[in-house]
């Protein structure tokens, strides 16, 4: 199981001064040294916390995978294309939310993604759908051509697990039979992914805020290896 680690929350400390401190790609390095296996960020249209400048930077450095997060916008469907991420993960996005609240609706997005997944197939990026745990959501992903389908784990980690732990198995299930390849992420933390990681097919986990928060205490690099443990990987 990898683990992709966003560096939002970096960036969103170091907004709160408009300054230069903390560095998201210092710190990104420090994840790849504690054995993350990718780096996750947002661009977000309003640039609350990842800025264009930062993109740039943690692509000319990070050496494991760059995993681009954006809206369909056709401003950040153009930065996107010329950001030389490895993966895109094309995410829904509200202005007024605190965090990406709910999956990208691909039924209803069928035609701007008709347009956007082939122009980023066509420089060798690999796109990822972040979706809920939806069969409609799933058949509409395999139908527009994604590789991959981040499944939406927010519900999961902010209710009971027992019934969305259910729904995103068959979820994952479902969208191998579809021939997608399967992520899952969002609210994800030190207590809550272990039934996670029984979900079949899972390839990758998108962990941010609460490996940022435990850092603060511990240091990144520590922070990191402590999910990696929790995820049942061995560290050194």
């Amino acid at each position: 199981m990898k683990l992709h680690v966003n560096v939002d929350h970096v960036a969103t400390l170091r907004q709160a001064r408009r300054g230069i401190e903390p560095d998201p790609i210092a710190w990104a390095l420090a994840v790849e040294r504690a054995g993350g296996d990718g780096i996750t960020c947002h661009l977000r249209k309003d640039r609350r916390h990842i800025q264009d400048g930062d993109v740039v930077q943690l692509r000319k450095h990070v050496t494991t995978l760059l995993n681009l997060e954006v809206s369909l916008d056709e401003e950040m469907v153009a930065l996107a294309l010329e950001s030389g991420a490895d993966e895109i993960c094309i995410v829904p996005e509200n202005r007024q939310e605190i965090t990406t609240e709910g999956g990208l609706d691909a039924i209803g997005e069928r035609a701007r993604l008709s347009e956007a997944l082939p122009r980023f197939q066509e420089r060798g990026m690999l796109v990822s759908l972040f979706v809920d745990p939806d069969p409609e959501q799933l058949e509409a992903s395999a139908r527009l051509g994604a590789e991959f389908v981040e499944l939406h784990t927010g519900t999961y980690a902010n209710a009971e697990p027992g019934a969305e732990l259910e729904r995103l198995g068959s979820a994952a299930q479902r969208a191998h039979e579809l021939g997608l390849r399967v992520n899952a992420g969002h609210g994800l933390n030190y207590e809550n992914v272990g039934p996670i990681l029984e979900l079949p097919h899972l390839e990758e986990l998108n962990i941010g805020h609460s490996i940022v928060s435990r850092a603060i205490f511990t240091g990144v690099e520590s922070a990191v290896r402590d999910m990696l443990v929790a995820m049942g990987r061995h560290t050194t």
